[in-house]
């Protein structure tokens, strides 16, 4: 039976709603494993290409905002540090979409369960590329 210390509901929005999943962190002695399950991604139009999805944890507090950004109030990339991209606190490794789903499950020791309680998670359409600046 596997415990988990927080876990993070994700909905998709407007443009994507049938995006449904969790995001699961278990403190450990060696980091905090961090397991996502998602489903309801869209999916890539061709056989020879996949889509990859950035996965973050924001500094907000809430995944509301207003009509030009429906997610405003997620905020930007949690980075208490001022680390620059990709070791932002929240910077975590892609999605690999899979017929319209995806798994990943990381051991990672940027944070402890208590620097991201009540924070947002966020799937982003766009994949990370490791070297520009994004936050949002």
């Amino acid at each position: 039976m596997f415990f988990y210390d927080a876990k993070a509901h994700i909905k998709g929005g407007k443009n994507y709603p049938n995006i449904d999943g969790t995001v699961t962190f278990k403190e450990t002695k060696k980091g905090v494993l961090v397991t996502a399950k998602i489903n309801g991604l869209p999916q890539s139009k061709t056989n020879c290409t996949g889509r990859f999805f950035g996965l973050h944890i924001h500094d907000g507090t809430s995944c509301t905002g207003n009509a030009t950004d429906e997610f405003a109030n997620a905020k930007s990339h949690l980075n208490p540090t001022k680390c620059p991209h990709p070791f932002h606190m929240g910077d975590l490794p892609p999605l690999i979409e899979n017929n319209g789903q995806a798994y990943m499950s990381v051991l990672i020791n940027r944070f402890k369960i208590k620097d991201i309680m009540g924070k947002v998670v966020i799937i982003h359409d766009m994949p990370d590329d490791f070297t520009t600046q994004p936050s949002r």
